[in-house]
């Protein structure tokens, strides 16, 4: 009877690497706009201060309550001061302590977050357009309103929807990503 008896052969280690192979790789993790890096506090920055400019015209005139669409532009806008102030905490405190804010379940509340508030403020903007255009151009009655407070709000919750966007794209493509 033939048996054959296993043998054990060295294994030799691999080669190393070269210095090109060895290269740092940008990874999903270190795209500027994501959370917890300088330029995702940029973007919570400028998201807050738009969206607080808006809130601050739009509150400071006396007959914005009267029209639905404007006092909705008021809540969505303090809405998404209130979330963006809040994140760009939390952006400084993860520059500060150098931690990364990759967690699943982190990147997927930053994400419905940055959804939801941005979702409101796109639509409490084409709102408030909406009426501003009815006021201005079709009605013609900007001599009794504050037309100009209405457009400076109206244009500031778009320029606060527009540095939303990106911030929920990225973490939107990150969760995706995973």
């Amino acid at each position: 009877m033939n048996v054959s008896y296993p043998s054990v052969h060295p294994v030799e280690a691999p080669p190393p690497l070269t210095e090109g192979a060895n290269a740092p790789r940008a990874r999903m993790k270190d795209i500027q706009g994501m959370p917890g890096t300088i330029g995702g506090l940029v973007l919570r920055f400028f998201q807050f201060v738009f969206a607080a400019v808006a809130l601050s015209v739009m509150a400071t005139t006396s007959d914005f309550p009267s029209v639905t669409a404007f006092c909705y532009l008021v809540a969505a806008a303090g809405l998404q001061s209130l979330w963006s102030l809040t994140l760009a905490i939390v952006d400084i405190y993860a520059l500060l302590v150098g931690r990364s804010l990759q967690n699943y379940r982190v990147v997927s509340l930053f994400a419905v977050g940055d959804g939801v508030t941005s979702t409101l403020t796109f639509a409490a903007a084409c709102a408030s357009a909406g009426i501003t255009v009815l006021l201005g151009n079709d009605l013609g009655s900007c001599a009794q309103n504050h037309c100009t407070q209405f457009e400076t709000a109206t244009s500031m919750a778009f320029l606060s929807w527009f540095t939303a966007l990106p911030s929920f794209l990225l973490n939107f493509w990150s969760l995706a990503s995973r």
